[in-house]
């Protein structure tokens, strides 16, 4: 679909609506983005500044009525190694230089070769990310007793 100026003429906003649904999407991205910070071992207080940053560009710059733009769970296990490897201060650097990666892609149009990718490619990705995620959450049900050895958390 081509933005122009046409389209925001033509959509009807309803600002009740609207701010509802910012409100809604809000209050979901929450838990997704803490948990993707402590995933990637930083502060869930950058995960949700940085949500808010995305949020707010997204809604001046682009976006579609019924997109969701926020954190996705590919790039949180991306940037784990990164904060381990480089530290910190690597982080906006590097998620800085994918948005422009991204906005370049755009521009050139190289979102129509995703057809090209099969389905099974892409459901392997999928199952394979979500290994990735429950094995990064299973270092949370373990715990170091006074001897310094690692066992598994239990509910006595």
């Amino acid at each position: 679909m081509q933005f122009s100026l046409a389209y925001f003429t033509q959509y009807k906003f309803n600002v009740k609506n609207e701010v509802l649904a910012g409100l809604t999407t809000a209050l979901a991205l929450v838990p997704e983005v803490v948990a993707f910070a402590l995933l990637a071992h930083i502060s869930p207080i950058v995960g949700i500044g940085s949500a808010f940053v995305i949020c707010l560009i997204t809604s001046v710059f682009g976006g579609r009525p019924g997109m969701i733009s926020g954190a996705a769970g590919s790039v949180a296990v991306v940037i784990v190694s990164l904060v381990a490897q480089r530290g910190i201060e690597y982080l906006f650097p590097a998620v800085a230089l994918m948005g422009i990666i991204q906005v370049v892609i755009g521009l050139l149009r190289f979102g129509k070769f995703i057809r090209l990718v099969p389905q099974p490619v892409v459901y392997g990705f999928v199952n394979g990310l979500a290994v990735i995620i429950f094995m990064a959450q299973l270092e949370q049900f373990k715990a170091h007793d006074a001897a310094g050895a690692e066992h598994w958390l239990t509910g006595s």
